[in-house]
């Protein structure tokens, strides 16, 4: 059996562990969503956590671990068992963790009904999913931000509603699904959208510890653990069995623990005066409220949890534009907004900020920070306060030389709707109408399937086997259906795109009012990108060569991060730039067939620097014509100003097969019509 590195020996990260801890406490808080760079802890303290779970009882051969102490929490199954007057059997075991790999199927995560079964015998038969198999244990989903929407909705759904309910064509199955969810992602790869974070109950923000003596301590930990697991596990096992204990104790606390009226007014209070649309985070704050103070052995929330759950479930639910920053809503700072709630509840509204005379941190927070144990420490050692870090900034151009040039106006962009294709993807967007390789999507037509029986079409599969029926044995049904029969539905959705920029910013495009429309341009087209859920990458030529800035990604703030820092200057090296977006889109198609490219190349067209022996001009025409023969859609956008445009840019979108656009049309007029026949 493999070792999992133990959950006290994780060094720092408090946020992070006294979330999943409250979680584990009190499940019905529904979830975590960890949220980091790379290397920061996020698995190995989601894996640690399932082995300070306690053992639980289960009914030994139910496929969904139902409690043989709770019948109301029964499944279907072990219900109509007792009803036949049989005994349960009762199981003791550990607490399940179960992993959610990125290319699980919608079936795969919440099961699915043999229809094929169905229709020929009259038998309801349930196939267990992930969420059967999760039920009252923990479910890591482990890069959440890369699966489908959809099925993030599903595990949403089931984590608030604590049941499964699967129904295809008229046949309704239910389970219980009451677990931990665990979700970790990197936002370099991509944001989840609004909506789906306010689902998830908690969210913590975490980074690479700074401080060297702790960086020190986390090479130490590591090498031990690596030389000898075991011995190493064995070293903070009194450590992990307190924590557990303190753990289960909490859980036998959780239902005694009481609020106060004054209570709800403050969370009430707190959550309004921050501008949180919805009730979901005064509901969370209450629920992670009494966790910790059942994990303090208290029997009535204080302040101080009410802080504390404040800083886990409110950050991620601030708003926010599509390309501000994430902002660090710190414990300070709900101090002090929480003292103004409370005097403002006793009829004493003040007219400054509560803080210490001295100016400082509040009162509050300073003994709130002062009070959090560090389960990185051994149990009953005294713990530090609370370590916050920042992270600043790197100043300064990824480019050597060239002039800062700002983002000039943004402008609404027509949207850019494609037809639909007959291939079918997996991957769903909001903008390309494709065919649905899922059971999602609008059901168009159905197709033959023989022998399938995948996502029928009843009302074809009927159709096709009523010719048959004189000849055919109706002794067992009243209408006889043979697997020839089947068909399958066709279904319809809306599909991504990978949109890929490519920038000229020489010195050809170096004057200040065209680079800062450019970037303007650029911007209004990523917010397109943003509310479509595209992906979005980004190259940038300039001197003598072409650099991929920003590889495909959804995080479009990353893209703007990436396009305030383009300077200006030097030559143009209009194939490079051509050349290293027909790499970098040909290879996205390769790895990702499903997601449908489109380029768009802002420019004058005026190239002067080659990578042969070619003049740039003709060179850059070539590789524009590697364009139209892979059939890649273009468009071109020409940033020259009227009184000067010699055509080079029109005639580089001929040889890409491409519309060519000013940046006055790109305002005023609609790109639908070309945009369509040029992915048609």
């Amino acid at each position: 059996m493999r070792v999992v590195f133990p959950f006290t020996a994780i060094v720092d990260q408090e946020r992070m562990k006294r979330a999943l801890v409250l979680c584990a406490i009190y499940p019905q808080i529904g979830g975590v969503l960890i949220r980091g760079e790379r290397g920061t802890a996020k698995s190995t303290a989601a894996r640690a956590l399932a082995a300070l779970l306690p053992e639980i009882d289960v009914v030994a051969d139910c496929p969904f671990s139902c409690d043989p102490h709770q019948p109301a929490a029964w499944c279907t199954l072990c219900r109509e068992r007792v009803e036949r007057g049989e005994t349960l059997p009762v199981a003791r075991r550990k607490t399940r963790f179960v992993d959610l790999p990125v290319s699980a199927t919608e079936d795969r995560v919440v099961g699915t009904l043999d229809i094929e079964r169905a229709i020929q015998k009259g038998e309801r038969r349930f196939e267990p999913g992930v969420l059967a198999m999760a039920n009252r244990g923990l479910l890591y989903v482990d890069e959440v931000n890369l699966l489908d929407d959809h099925i993030v909705d599903v595990l949403l759904d089931a984590a608030a509603m604590g049941v499964n309910i699967v129904e295809r064509e008229g046949i309704s199955f239910q389970h219980p699904a009451r677990f931990i969810l665990v979700g970790t992602m990197n936002p370099e790869e991509g944001d989840l959208r609004p909506q789906l974070l306010d689902r998830f109950a908690l969210c913590v923000n975490v980074e690479g510890v700074r401080d060297p003596a702790q960086r020190a301590e986390i090479l130490r930990r590591n090498l031990a653990f690596e030389q000898d697991p075991e011995g190493f596990r064995a070293e903070w096992e009194p450590y992990e069995r307190q924590l557990s204990e303190e753990i289960a104790a909490a859980r036998e606390q959780l239902p005694h623990v009481v609020h106060t009226p004054r209570d709800l007014l403050l969370i009430a209070g707190l959550v309004s005066s921050l501008g949180v649309d919805g009730h979901r985070a005064d509901l969370v704050i209450l629920k992670t409220a009494r966790a910790h103070a059942a994990f303090k052995g208290r029997d009535q929330i204080t302040e101080e949890d009410i802080l504390l759950a404040a800083e886990l479930a409110l950050p991620h639910r601030l708003k926010r534009r599509p390309f501000d920053e994430d902002g660090h809503l710190t414990l300070e700072q709900l101090a002090e907004r929480m003292e103004q709630v409370r005097r403002q509840i006793e009829g004493n509204a003040p007219s400054q900020p509560a803080s210490s005379p001295e100016g400082g941190t509040p009162k509050k927070a300073q003994r709130i920070d002062g009070e959090l144990r560090d389960l990185s420490r051994p149990m009953g050692e005294e713990s530090a306060p609370l370590q916050r870090q920042t992270v600043t900034r790197q100043e300064g151009v990824w480019w050597e030389g060239g002039k800062p040039v700002p983002i000039g106006e943004t402008f609404r962009v027509k949207r850019l709707d494609t037809p639909k294709d007959r291939r079918e993807r997996r991957v769903g967007g909001r903008r390309s109408v494709t065919r649905s390789a899922r059971k999602r999507g609008r059901y168009i037509w159905a197709r033959p399937s023989p022998g399938q029986a995948d996502d029928l079409a009843f009302d074809a599969t009927f159709r096709a086997a009523a010719p048959h029926q004189i000849e055919r044995d109706r002794s067992q049904t009243a209408l006889a259906i043979h697997p020839e029969d089947y068909h399958r539905k066709v279904r319809v959705r809306r599909a991504a795109n990978l949109i890929l920029f490519v920038v000229d910013a020489s010195w050809s495009m170096a004057v200040a009012e065209r680079m800062e429309a450019t970037k303007g341009a650029i911007l209004s087209l990523l917010t397109d990108a943003y509310q479509r859920r595209d992906r979005v990458g980004l190259i940038v030529f300039q001197k003598d060569r072409a650099r991929l800035v920003l590889p495909p990604t959804s995080s479009v703030d990353l893209a703007k991060k990436a396009l305030e820092d383009i300077p200006v200057g030097g030559k143009t090296p209009l194939s490079a730039g051509l050349l290293l977006a027909y790499e970098v889109l040909c290879r996205e198609m390769l790895l990702r067939p499903e997601v449908r490219p489109l380029m768009i190349l802002l420019t004058d067209g005026a190239g002067n620097v080659s990578m042969s022996e070619l003049p740039p001009q003709e060179e850059a025409h070539r590789i524009a014509d590697l364009f139209r023969e892979r059939g890649i859609p273009c468009v071109v956008i020409n940033m020259e100003h009227a009184a000067f445009d010699q055509g080079l840019a029109q005639a580089l979108a001929d040889h890409l097969g491409a519309p060519c656009y000013t940046l006055h049309e790109l305002k005023a007029e609609s790109l639908y019509s070309t945009v369509r026949s040029a992915l048609g």
